[in-house]
């Protein structure tokens, strides 16, 4: 470039000049200006409506048919379908079965207690999901109630659901954004996007950015068209995921199992005895009433209801912790995960920022740069960088220095210059600043080595999760860079201990963070996490750009410590992928962005103070701050499950012992041991005192439990058919050596099928020797006794049978719980065999 004879000068040399700097300054507002009314421009052809006149009636009304209302839809059930619903599945089936065959055979009384069951194992499920806030209601909720639209040239207020993608909308401070809207006028704003997207901070918002649906208004004002609406916004798609993140849990499965292998063993043998009897020549009416009774016994009408009754007192021991369980299988899903996906803001961390290491240059003091900071600050606005400034001040006792200066003019942090700026009066005038590094860099117009260091110290703090504060003063006729504040959101004092207690429990715990990596990685390796941290934007490009296969991508997600950068969509992602991996995934959360994962999830735990959304997603609700009282949750479902797993082992067992000794009875011997009477007997005083499972003392487990039924119905197998070689042992002592007539040898077998039968549950109650600790609670003792007791009452003095008297009762006592000691040891070889 010349003027004139002058030679070409670098442009840095004549913005020296002041009219150069003025001019160029200009000149840049005026090409911003320019770029602004071109995107203005292209985001009107693109909706096709106008800044100055909005939309016109009759377009909205035909917006309005092409996308519908800006509402999340409801989904509702009628309440009494709901409540069938529960006596529709194969649980019930099974228990309905039994019910029908009761009344058939007019055995009224197991009739009753069969149909009590029925019912209350549907009412406690109804009630279950009745008081359980519905999410889509919830999120239905958090949608702005109205709305500042242009419509034919005039400003109006509209429900927010009216809306339609191209109406122009106004929002300001304290707004809730009513729809996915792209700003085009105005100057800037500030919002709140933390229960959306999990950022911690409020987000700077300027023209041509997008401020999603749902998130709220902090500071400033601006004119926006919608882009988006209902389910189309990004809070809407958050809806969307929720609403297809089904699952069956383990425990449901397992019932259905467990359900399907006995009615199937019943059904075959019943047929083969009904089929036997009457080609040997037997009473038709006869032989199908006894194998009614006896398929009646055969199902485990009580088991659902036993297993529930356990998991409610479980959650009622989880209340007392500030667990509070919202669906009971959440509990036996909560023993079994073995990964628990944790949000790190407010969960991990105290969502609230502090002041890390101070920086000083140009020979400025520590209390000098946040003296300053302070004064550039201004309480009344809440701001969180603000905020942890003045504690800085506190800590450094300067509160009472800093009511000497008097503040005459302040400007507070505007996302253009992106600073904060005040004049201050003591004994002189001066001014402070507080802002980006690079702001304030630029302010000070400091020279290229200065700016070196500085920069070299940002990226030093963003290396290790910090944020960079730099602080200013102008006094002497320029301004002067004082220093740097690092700021932090630190993690909260319980959390180090919660996650290495954690990691003990054989829980692998993964962090999850919309902060950046820099920010995770610095967190999780305070807390012991890992340092593992990938960003899952990064990775899922490298997925749909066919860098990485499928496989691959679960195999990362699978070995890595923690993620940043996370969306909504990524948390759900990142669940579905450790779960293709065969892990049981447990996810914390505390915002709308969290609920399609909590619900994707096996167990679900919203943690304190989490949105509604977020709690209606969940399976648990922690009412206690931070991620300790989840160690606490761990154990007591882990306990939990060892009741339920003990519980259906006797009760596999059980079936298989009665149903292969009366079968072969009849088959081999000719002989019906027990009548039907007693058969009905059986099954009530088998089931009853054992509802006090529930509060046996049991050993908890050391790493994460599940269903293994292939060892569960081999162990309990083995053990019923040992109980029937002792039911055969004593049917043969009984007939050869007390010559028994037929009735009392009868009563002599039922007397030995309800002691042999409690004994079970003393042995399948633990995992070791059943003389070993922990002894079986009072209840659960007393409950077995108890019905002992009346059993041997019935037996011995006849009650609905023939007597076998005291001193018989007595022998069966003994001989019961002989066998006792054998089967525990069948129990121990078993247990090693299989090592659980």
């Amino acid at each position: 470039m010349m003027f004139g004879d002058t030679e070409c000068l670098p442009l840095c040399q004549y913005l020296n000049n002041s009219i150069y700097r003025f001019i160029f300054k200009i000149f840049l507002k005026i090409r911003v200006i320019v770029d602004d009314i071109m995107v203005i421009k292209k985001i009107e052809e693109e909706f096709k409506t106008s800044l100055k006149t909005g939309l016109s009636t009759e377009e909205a009304e035909e917006r309005l048919k092409e996308y519908g209302y800006n509402e999340i839809p409801e989904r509702k059930i009628h309440p009494i379908i709901k409540f069938l619903s529960y006596f529709w599945n194969p649980i019930a089936w099974m228990i309905e079965i039994a019910a029908i065959l009761s009344a058939i055979i007019k055995h009224w009384i197991d009739f009753t207690i069969i149909l009590i069951l029925l019912l209350v194992n549907g009412i406690v499920g109804f009630w279950e999901e009745h008081k359980a806030e519905n999410v889509i209601e919830f999120l239905k909720q958090k949608m702005a109630l109205n709305a500042r639209v242009l419509r034919d040239g005039k400003w109006k207020t509209i429900l927010a659901k009216e809306l339609v993608p191209g109406d122009v909308v106004r929002v300001r401070i304290g707004d809730i954004v009513p729809a996915d809207i792209v700003l085009v006028e105005g100057d800037y704003l500030v919002v709140d996007e933390s229960a959306l997207t999990g950022e911690s901070l409020p987000v700077e918002k300027k023209v041509g950015d997008i401020v999603y649906s749902g998130s709220v208004v902090k500071k400033g004002e601006i004119t926006g068209i919608v882009k988006d609406t209902g389910l189309n916004t990004y809070f809407g798609k958050t809806v969307r995921l929720v609403e297809k993140a089904e699952r069956v849990s383990s425990y449901q499965k397992m019932i259905i199992k467990i359900g399907d292998y006995l009615i199937i063993l019943a059904v075959i043998l019943i047929a083969i005895m009904v089929a036997v009897e009457l080609w040997r020549g037997a009473s038709l009416i006869k032989t199908v009433q006894f194998a009614l009774v006896l398929a009646v016994s055969a199902i485990p009408a009580a088991m659902p209801a036993v297993l529930s009754i356990t998991m409610a007192i479980g959650a009622l021991n989880l209340a007392k912790k500030d667990a509070i369980v919202k669906k009971l299988v959440s509990i036996e899903e909560l023993a079994g995960v073995d990964i628990l996906c944790s949000d790190k803001t407010g969960t991990l961390t105290k969502n609230q920022l502090v002041c890390g290491e101070i920086i000083t240059l140009n020979d400025f003091s520590k209390e000098d740069v946040v003296l300053f900071a302070t004064l550039a600050s201004r309480e009344e606005d809440a701001d969180a960088i603000d905020m942890a400034i003045l504690n800085e001040a506190e800590k450094l006792n300067l509160i009472e220095k800093i009511k000497n200066y008097k503040i005459k003019k302040f400007i507070p942090f505007d996302p253009v210059i992106k600073r904060t700026e005040a004049e201050i009066t003591n004994e002189k005038t001066f001014k402070v600043s507080k802002g980006a590094p690079q702001v304030i860099l630029d302010l000070c117009n400091a020279d290229e080595d200065f700016r070196k260091k500085v920069e070299e110290i940002v990226d030093k703090l963003a290396e290790n999760g910090y944020r960079a504060l730099g602080v200013a003063i102008y006094m002497d006729g320029k301004w002067h860079f004082t220093g740097i504040i690092s700021l932090y959101d630190p993690p909260r004092e319980d959390a180090p201990l919660a996650v290495k207690k954690i990691k003990e429990l054989g829980v692998k715990i993964k962090m999850v963070t919309g902060d950046h990596v820099a920010i995770a990685k610095n967190i999780a390796r305070i807390l012991g996490i890992g340092n593992k941290i990938i960003s899952i934007s990064e990775l899922l490009k490298k997925l749909k750009g066919g860098e990485i296969k499928e496989e691959k991508f679960d195999v990362i997600v699978e070995e890595a410590d923690g993620f940043a950068e996370v969306f909504p969509e990524h948390k759900y992602r990142i669940v579905d992928s450790l779960q293709n991996r065969e892990h049981m995934v447990a996810m914390t959360g505390d915002g709308v962005n969290d609920a399609p994962a909590l619900k994707k999830a096996d167990c679900g735990i919203a943690v304190s103070n989490a949105t509604d959304a977020a709690r209606a997603a969940a399976d648990i609700i922690l009412l206690s701050p931070g991620i300790s009282v989840i160690v606490d949750a761990i154990q007591e479902a882990r306990r939990i499950f060892q009741r339920m797993e003990s519980y259906v082992i006797y009760r596999i067992t059980e079936t298989i012992r009665i149903l292969f000794f009366i079968e072969l009875c009849i088959l081999v011997l000719g002989i019906y041991p027990i009548t039907a009477l007693m058969i009905v007997l059986l099954a009530i005083l088998n089931d009853i005192p054992i509802l006090a499972i529930a509060y046996d003392n049991v050993v908890e487990p050391k790493s994460p439990v599940k269903w293994k039924m292939k060892e569960i119905l081999t162990i309990s197998t083995i053990l019923g058919f040992s109980g029937v070689i002792s039911s055969f042992l004593i049917f043969y002592i009984s007939d050869v050596f007390l010559h028994l007539t037929l009735p009392e040898l009868q009563s002599f077998v039922f007397l030995k099928l309800i002691l042999a039968g409690h004994a079970t549950i003393f042995v399948t109650r633990v995992r070791d020797r059943l003389w070993r600790k922990p002894y079986p609670s009072k209840w659960l003792f007393w409950g077995v006794m108890g019905t002992n007791i009346i059993g041997t009452i019935v037996a011995a003095e006849g009650i609905f049978m023939a007597p076998i008297g005291w001193k018989m009762a007595l022998f069966m006592w003994f001989y019961a719980h002989l066998w006792m000691l054998i089967n525990d040891e069948i129990k121990i070889i078993l247990l090693r065999s299989y090592s659980i």
